[in-house]
């Protein structure tokens, strides 16, 4: 069969060279696409936001299964209008989405199914966030833009980065019209996992586990990013404690959205806060983690199309166990000058050729376009450079030799991805 995969960056590279590895599959396009993806895939030239051209190509392509990357399209409905065409597609409908798509619809869910998460507030004006910000006794806070808004969430150490906070989403519009509602919640303390599972609105399927490194420096300092490197598994989610979190979050979480007439097809993303009173959900997302996909992907020996197809065709429960590398996998992001501030696009990329011809090595592309034979970068997070190794301290050295092969004008790195699993 054919397949299509939406989106443009590393999620969707590390989707478009797994699935193209499928025998069951004839051809991998990629919409938009990036460099690496016209390498492992054919690209076509569709924003991920054209539903209507999406669907219009998969008709005309005869495509078998559609897979969808990001979470705006998915938020916006895709899944309905490929549905409502007749074709078969894995993800979310628009109803389902909005669990990653409002910060107050998710917060409300996990209260109906009685799952664990931080104590919060919901405020609708600018008013009423700042009567509740002065009633805490708390000083320290996170403020979260209900809708979908990159980067809409500020821990606030004082009452004081609280208020402009606040003004900054619901007053100055920072965030749009994602930003007219907020979340106010506590702040959770631990360690941060995330939690990938198929779901076929009845079936679940757990991933491997991977940890994601959001802040930008070395250490867990700076500003937050999109996810500068993730490794799989994490030690620091054992057997009895996937079993807690399967129980606890994921099974009430289906549930009580199958009770609410949103049946949940797709991928359901759990990042996880392992505190001392246990595990608490700081939020859901709706697709693939990024870069969490890159190493976990890395270690799937099962063949990814028959899985995800099974999913969207409601069959999950006829699989057999999936199959993963025992190696551990590791995956570094590089990264443009300036980011996740302002950055410059289309500098020159050299070197890829030969990281990517490293043993046990990939270079996963998300920031990437192509310029005749040459490779520019096109976004803050350019590149996941991902190895495989027999122990976590082994595939982060191959990672990071990878990562010395590649060079362009102001490129950068943390250089302690996957060093929480020794803490």
């Amino acid at each position: 069969m054919k397949v299509l995969v939406v989106g443009q960056g590393g999620r969707e590279h590390v989707l478009v060279w797994k699935l193209a590895q499928s025998p069951i599959v004839e051809q991998v396009f990629c919409a938009p696409g990036n460099a690496g993806t016209a390498d492992d895939g054919i690209n076509v030239n569709i924003s991920s936001s054209d539903t209507e051209g999406l669907v219009k190509f998969a008709q005309e392509e005869n495509i078998g299964l559609t897979v969808i990357g990001p979470e705006a399209p998915l938020v916006a409905g895709v899944v309905d209008a490929f549905e409502a065409a007749g074709l078969t597609v894995f993800g979310p409908t628009r109803a389902a989405a909005e669990l990653e798509g409002s910060k107050a619809f998710f917060k409300e869910l996990m209260q109906s199914a009685n799952v664990p998460t931080a104590d919060y507030n919901i405020c609708d004006d600018l008013e009423s966030a700042e009567h509740y910000i002065a009633g805490r006794e708390e000083e320290a806070m996170v403020v979260k833009a209900d809708g979908l808004a990159g980067k809409g969430v500020t821990v606030c150490r004082t009452k004081t980065e609280a208020r402009a906070a606040v003004k900054a989403m619901m007053e100055d519009k920072l965030f749009g019209e994602a930003g007219s509602r907020i979340v106010i919640e506590d702040i959770l303390e631990g360690q941060e996992v995330s939690i990938l599972a198929l779901v076929d609105g009845r079936t679940i399927i757990p991933l491997e586990t991977s940890q994601d490194h959001k802040p930008a420096h070395d250490g867990d300092l700076g500003p937050n990013t999109g996810g500068m490197g993730a490794y799989s598994p994490t030690p620091l989610v054992s057997p009895e404690l996937m079993e807690e979190i399967i129980d606890k979050i994921l099974i009430p979480t289906v549930h009580t959205m199958k009770r609410q007439k949103r049946k949940f097809c797709g991928v359901l993303y759990a990042g996880l806060m392992l505190t001392n009173q246990g595990p608490r959900v700081l939020e859901y997302n709706v697709r693939f983690g990024d870069p969490e996909a890159q190493p976990v992907f890395m270690r799937l020996k099962t063949d990814l199309a028959k899985v995800l197809l099974a999913a969207a065709e409601g069959r999950l429960s006829d699989l057999p166990p999936l199959e993963w590398d025992e190696r551990p996998a590791v995956c570094v992001v590089m990264a443009s000058e300036g980011y996740p501030g302002d950055y410059e696009k289309g500098r020159f990329i050299r070197g890829l050729k030969e990281a990517d011809a490293l043993p046990d090595t990939k270079v996963f592309h998300a920031g990437t376009t192509q310029r005749r034979e040459h490779v520019l970068t096109n976004g803050g997070r350019v590149l996941g450079v991902t190895a495989l190794g027999d122990s976590i301290p082994e595939a982060k050295l191959k990672a990071y030799q990878a990562v010395k092969c590649i060079r362009w004008d102001g490129a950068w790195c943390r250089k302690d991805i996957s060093d929480k699993a020794r803490e």
